[in-house]
């Protein structure tokens, strides 16, 4: 049986893809809540279950080696919000569902592809110590797939092309979770790269919870949404 933590990011794609080619949602204020409460559950996941465990393998593995210098994940969740702002100028903040424009594309935009199967990649590696960050990225992927298809829809890009791009980006986050669980370089800087998704996954959801509205102005419907994901995610 193919475990959970594989199918659920890529189920999540894949879905998203398919409801924006079937079913064409017209309703941005429907996509922009589900990405508001996508926001706050990855953002809340993220504070309450990933930033402690991290600092505490951290630490433990100080303890190990007699280190007592103060501990470094720190700079490498700052390294992570750098890196995550640099990709972003590739792929003008497609992670976050921030695309516009509806110039006709001739061919896949690999600047944009790339940058987002990489970012996508990074954020599988932690699931495999933690579980129930699939579910954040599952429900963060999956409004995202619908935005991206639905724009490369209206720029009129080739239905293959698209295709290409969605299944190909459905496979990077599985495939960060194999290689983080497979390759002993990756098991031994595992906080250390934890450390660099946390940042992404901060800059990544505070961002969204603050761009899904029109003027960044906070209404009744997206606080109840982003409770709602608090709440979720402290109890998983």
């Amino acid at each position: 049986m193919i475990n959970s933590i594989y199918i659920l990011p890529l189920l999540s794609v894949i879905l998203g893809y398919v409801i924006a080619i079937f079913f064409r949602p017209k309703s941005k204020k429907n996509l922009k809540l589900l990405l508001a409460f996508s926001g706050a559950f990855l953002l809340s996941l993220t504070v309450m279950h990933l930033l402690p465990e991290v600092y505490e393998a951290d630490l433990h593995h100080e303890a190990e080696h007699h280190h007592h210098h103060s501990s470094a994940i720190g700079i490498y969740i700052m390294i992570g919000i750098v890196f995550q702002i640099i990709l972003e100028y590739f792929s003008k903040g497609a992670e976050h569902g921030h695309v516009h424009g509806h110039d006709k594309m001739e061919t896949i935009p690999w600047l944009l592809f790339f940058s987002l199967c990489l970012h996508a990649l990074l954020e599988g590696m932690p699931i495999s110590n933690h579980n129930h960050l699939a579910y954040g990225i599952a429900i963060h992927h999956f409004p995202i797939a619908i935005i991206l298809t639905t724009f490369f829809s209206n720029a009129m890009l080739n239905k293959k092309a698209i295709f290409f791009f969605m299944i190909v980006f459905a496979f990077m986050t599985p495939l960060g979770t194999i290689l983080s669980e497979s390759l002993p370089f990756l098991k031994e800087y595992y906080a250390q790269i934890s450390g660099i998704v946390i940042g992404i996954l901060f800059h990544i959801s505070s961002t969204i919870i603050f761009e899904s509205s029109e003027g960044h102005k906070f209404n009744l419907a997206k606080l109840t949404v982003i409770v709602l994901g608090i709440v979720m995610a402290y109890f998983i």
